[in-house]
């Protein structure tokens, strides 16, 4: 299997490229973005784009589509949060479109929400529902737990998660289901990919039930 990956230098990015790099059945995986992702393997190749509004140029041969490119809504306003978060999917999407690929999104969880963040997602959500690729699934997932020395790009982010791991743990412990890790994305994204899912919008309980190949 060949992938396209958007968003490889992310926090959620760079564990699916970990899991991409990883796995026995892929044998490409071609990072798209602006940045090197600064790590070497003979199953990644590294497409520098610069225009995120146009991919016309972009001529890849691949069976899925992987787009964990994000930032956060703090601070943004509305119209340059809506550039990131869904032109430049939308454009990608567009460019890319095939009756036999898959494309995965990655979204957030609440995103059928009044907040601004919420209404840009679910826009860029039923965009993608409505294209003509084989399969199209979201993935919103909630509270992501960074593992193999991942980091966020995000500062505040950085910040949060030491404070919030006694959290993470008894969360765990009390309810497994509700957290997730970037492994787990990883692998979900990937089997989804290969496999399919019984439902095309995934929470945190639906990717870790998926990571596991069920």
């Amino acid at each position: 299997m060949k992938i396209i990956l958007f968003g490889a230098t992310g926090m959620v990015g760079q564990g699916v490229l970990r899991e991409c790099l990883l796995d026995k059945g892929v044998s490409d995986v071609y990072a798209v973005g602006r940045n090197v992702t600064g790590q070497q393997h003979h199953k990644l190749h590294e497409v520098m784009h610069r225009d995120f509004t146009d991919f016309s140029t972009l001529k890849l041969d691949a069976d899925a589509i992987f787009w964990c490119l994000g930032i956060t809504s703090v601070g943004m306003s509305e119209p340059d949060y809506t550039r990131v978060t869904h032109d430049y999917t939308i454009a990608a999407a567009k460019a890319l479109v095939r009756p036999m690929r898959t494309f995965i999104f990655v979204s957030g969880t609440g995103a059928d929400g009044e907040a601004m963040w919420a209404r840009v997602k679910k826009r860029t959500e039923d965009a993608l529902f409505a294209m003509p690729f084989q399969r199209v699934f979201v993935f919103r997932p909630g509270l992501i737990q960074p593992l193999h020395g991942i980091k966020s790009r995000t500062r505040i982010y950085n910040v949060l998660y030491p404070i919030l791991y006694p959290f993470i743990l008894v969360m765990k412990a009390v309810r497994p289901d509700s957290i997730t890790t970037t492994e787990r994305v990883g692998q979900a994204m990937l089997n989804v990919a290969k496999n399919g899912f019984p439902k095309t919008i995934l929470e945190n309980p639906d990717i870790n039930a998926a990571a596991g190949g069920v």
